[in-house]
C-alpha cells in the first residue's frame, strides 16, 4: 500500500465540539460499534485535538482531519476541509 493511500484510510469525519485554544480545535469523531453477544448498537466518540489553521472553523462544523506529524503533545492532526451536510 502506498503512502497516499494509507492516508486516505486515515481520513475521519468529526463535528468540532471546542475552539477554546487558539490555532486548535477539538473534534469529536463517532462510530457506531455492535455488541458481540446482544448485538445491540451504540455511539462511540473520541475527541482529537486539532489544528485549526487561521481559526476558520467554528464550534459545530462538520470537518475532516487527516493525521500529521506531532505539532504538540496531544495535537497530531490538522483539519483538511469542511463536510458538506
Amino acid at each position: 500500500m502506498t503512502n497516499k493511500q494509507t492516508t486516505i484510510l486515515r481520513k475521519k469525519i468529526g463535528q468540532i465540539v471546542a475552539t477554546n485554544s487558539e490555532m486548535t480545535a477539538t473534534v469529536l469523531v463517532e462510530r457506531i460499534k455492535e455488541h458481540r453477544l446482544y448485538k445491540k448498537k451504540f455511539r462511540i466518540g473520541k475527541k482529537f485535538l486539532c489544528e485549526n489553521p487561521d481559526n476558520k472553523y467554528q464550534v459545530g462544523d462538520l470537518v475532516e482531519i487527516v493525521p500529521t506529524k506531532p505539532l504538540s503533545k496531544r495535537k497530531h492532526y490538522l483539519i483538511s476541509r469542511r463536510k458538506n451536510d
